[in-house]
């Protein structure tokens, strides 16, 4: 069953870093009558949003706001061990992928009872998944993001290409810029498995399925071959190496403006780091964005979408105060100024702000709908360490490898990951 969501782990990271009163590395003793402690992790709030927000709520409620910025590498760690002391942090944000394993660890607090004060039906349903586990609400959706096509306008005019609406009239544009500029029609490294995964749910297929009480992986199926049948098809015109992923090297700031790239799927961040190296390399982008598109006309292509949630730690210092934080933060106030200060899209529809049309903004809007994620299991976080199994059978098939072979192997060591407690 299709499963649709706005937001998963890992975004923030890679948004500009702030600076918050009161930040640190590691944690305090936590809230307390006079004051709560709140974990943010690094580049996620705004620096004046988190001031602007956290003044009016010590004014309201005569506390001090005390915010601790936290790195994402090794985060999974520190919040366990912060989740199991008393008083250590009251409010923290949590990748939602996250969420499950630490609501199934019992160190968040349930919010079920409060849920309507939070906003709860305000909120995009597609956030739902990943804030509720076993029936009780444990988190609050705070923002999301998603990937787009960013296409060079010129060198697709030029190529006598238009922005495509199917995968077919995709290809067709590809090769039209293949067969007419001098440019690469498309940056796609073998290992980006981020938009493999929308490739597979488009077919209907996933990661992993429930197995009685256990997980196993699922990429050795009609649907997983047809989806790397697909990416192999985008990747055969690109000069990527099968074996880096988007990260390595940084395609923004590192592959784009070394190259003469037509089109590559990104962030909207990005976009904006792009721009901002060619532009100090000497040379010009006009970016257009477009969805990626559908098998059909009908329906643009799952994405995978990247956000985060804001959780109260049941061992907090001071709850009540940690879930009046939770619930200014995350109201439809909050989050318009949250949307207005950052390329996120904010936790609900009322929140949005005015975008030009053709935006990036706009875009990730239109395709937020078709958001899907990872298996909300609690032991996924298992199977994106490197290495990872899922890239290494992307590199495989595209290097000619037995598909069947390819993904057995990549299923056995899922299972075995997804199930490790």
């Amino acid at each position: 069953m299709k499963r649709k969501l706005i937001a998963a782990t890992g975004v923030a990271a890679m948004v500009a870093s702030v600076a918050a009163c009161g930040s640190g590395e590691g944690g305090s003793d936590g809230g307390s009558a006079d004051s709560i402690t709140v974990w943010l992790m690094q580049g996620s709030a705004p620096d004046e949003w988190l001031d602007e927000l956290n003044s009016a709520f010590e004014e309201e409620h005569d506390v001090k706001v005390n915010v601790e910025i936290q790195e994402w590498n090794g985060i999974q760690e520190r919040v366990t061990t912060a989740l199991s002391e008393d008083g250590t942090v009251d409010v923290l944000e949590v990748g939602n992928t996250q969420t499950p394993a630490f609501a199934d660890s019992t160190g968040l607090a349930d919010l079920t009872d409060i849920r309507g004060d939070l906003g709860y039906d305000d909120w995009y349903q597609s956030t739902l998944a990943t804030v509720e586990f076993d029936g009780a609400l444990y988190a609050a959706p705070w923002y999301t993001a998603n990937r787009a096509v960013i296409y060079d306008k010129d060198v697709w005019a030029e190529a006598g290409a238009e922005v495509p609406t199917t995968r077919e009239e995709w290809v067709e544009a590809l090769q039209l810029i293949e067969d007419n500029t001098e440019f690469e029609p498309i940056y796609m490294p073998g290992q980006n498995f981020y938009v493999f995964a929308g490739f597979v749910w488009d077919e209907g297929g996933d990661f992993a399925v429930e197995d009685g009480d256990a997980w196993a992986g699922a990429l050795n199926t009609p649907e997983g071959r047809a989806a790397m049948e697909f990416y192999a098809e985008l990747q055969s015109f690109s000069d990527s190496p099968t074996d880096n992923d988007e990260a390595s090297p940084q395609q923004a700031t590192e592959v784009i403006p070394q190259s003469q790239v037509a089109t590559w799927i990104g962030l909207p961040w990005q976009a904006e780091a792009a721009i901002e190296a060619l532009e100090e390399a000497g040379r010009d982008a006009d970016y257009g964005y477009f969805p990626i598109p559908g098998k059909t006309a009908d329906t643009l292509g799952s994405v995978f979408l990247g956000g985060s949630n804001l959780a109260v730690a049941e061992r907090a210092g001071d709850k009540e105060l940690a879930q009046e934080w939770l619930r200014m933060a995350t109201s439809a106030e909050w989050m318009t100024k949250f949307a207005e200060a950052t390329p996120m899209l904010p936790n609900q529809e009322a929140a949005l702000p005015e975008t030009e049309p053709g935006s990036f903004v706009e875009v990730m809007g239109e395709t937020a709908e078709y958001g899907d994620f990872f298996p909300l299991a609690p032991g996924w976080a298992n199977v994106e360490v490197v290495p990872n199994p899922i890239k290494e059978m992307m590199t495989a098939a595209l290097d000619g490898a037995d598909y069947e072979s390819a993904a057995t192997t990549a299923d056995a060591e899922i299972t075995e990951r997804i199930n490790r407690d």
